[in-house]
């Protein structure tokens, strides 16, 4: 009975994950898949260890699942052939704006960041962004500072063109900041800031999905798309995985970065990393890099993409 109390935990939850079943409380839940996973392999170890062989069957599959699932995330993958120019990408939530704007600035510097994608972005961050030199290292830009947490941005070192800005209509209202970045020697790539609304209560899970679903796709047969922000989601979660499915690759998985957590305890709240701030490129841009940097003043950490571009 111990063995079976031991392992039935683990085995539900791979079950749940595989089945894509996050629906209610299990959508918080399940994006700590990560480290059920570290830990599946103890019921196992206890189960052989006291020769109860059907437990330690399950037990196996479940863990076998679990890893399966998420070890890759840790393991670079192969990237498609592309010889056009590297664009440093940035994206960064500020908390309703109290991110430390002279960090964000100097981040920006210091990695020489082309594109920049900010959520919970408000007037005065903007303000002290600008003050400190951020239009002048970013003088292309696509704004919508709003008080509190709905406002975007889009800081671009080249021009931008078909710009624009859409609201979620679900659960805060995030705003997502647009617009298609003329790179030299590439093609057009279209740049969003993404925010879909959190599932931090039960009657919020509804519009969570709905603000996942409402996500621009892919176009791999058109041109170009770059999805870059807080998602309020993890590769553990089905809408996020079926936005991948329409053809986009998330760079940290795609770098072996894909377990490194960008928010949680960072603004003292003692919740675990999870990993729910996503750079979404189309499949024909290769990642080279993927790093979590540091940001006082917010519970996220920014995220920044080392990509090479096709050539026209």
């Amino acid at each position: 009975m111990l063995c079976w109390l031991t392992v039935a935990p683990t085995a539900l939850w791979a079950a749940v994950r595989l089945l894509g079943l996050d629906r209610g409380p299990l959508v918080q839940a399940l994006a700590f898949t990560p480290y059920i996973a570290g830990v599946s392999v103890l019921p196992l170890a206890l189960a052989l260890a006291l020769r109860r062989w059907w437990p330690a069957a399950v037990a196996a599959l479940a863990a076998v699942a679990l890893l399966g699932l998420v070890a890759p995330r840790a393991l670079a993958a192969p990237q498609p052939t592309a010889a056009g120019p590297t664009v440093r990408l940035l994206t960064a939530n500020l908390l309703a704006g109290t991110g430390d704007a002279r960090t964000l600035v100097e981040l920006v510097r210091r990695h020489e960041v082309d594109v920049l994608t900010v959520q919970e972005f408000t007037p005065d961050a903007q303000a002290a962004l600008d003050q400190l030199g951020l239009d002048r290292l970013l003088p292309h830009r696509q704004l919508n500072p709003e008080v509190g947490t709905p406002g975007s941005g889009l800081y671009s070192r080249w021009p931008l063109t078909d710009v624009g800005l859409r609201r979620n209509l679900g659960g805060w209202g995030f705003t997502q900041a647009y617009g298609t970045v003329a790179i030299p020697g590439a093609p057009p790539v279209r740049v969003e800031s993404a925010h879909p609304s959190a599932p931090y209560a039960l009657d919020q899970v509804g519009p969570w999905r709905a603000d996942l679903t409402a996500q621009p796709p892919a176009t791999p047969d058109d041109g170009l798309q770059i999805l870059a922000g807080d998602f309020n989601a993890t590769l553990d979660h089905g809408p996020l995985r079926a936005l991948l499915r329409t053809g986009y690759v998330d760079a940290a998985d795609a770098a072996g970065a894909g377990l490194a957590g960008t928010w949680g305890p960072y603004d003292g709240d003692l919740i675990p990393p999870v990993t729910i701030d996503h750079v979404l490129v189309d499949h024909r841009i290769a990642v080279r890099s993927v790093r979590v940097l540091a940001l006082p003043g917010s519970d996220h950490r920014p995220v920044l993409a080392t990509l090479t571009l096709p050539t026209p």
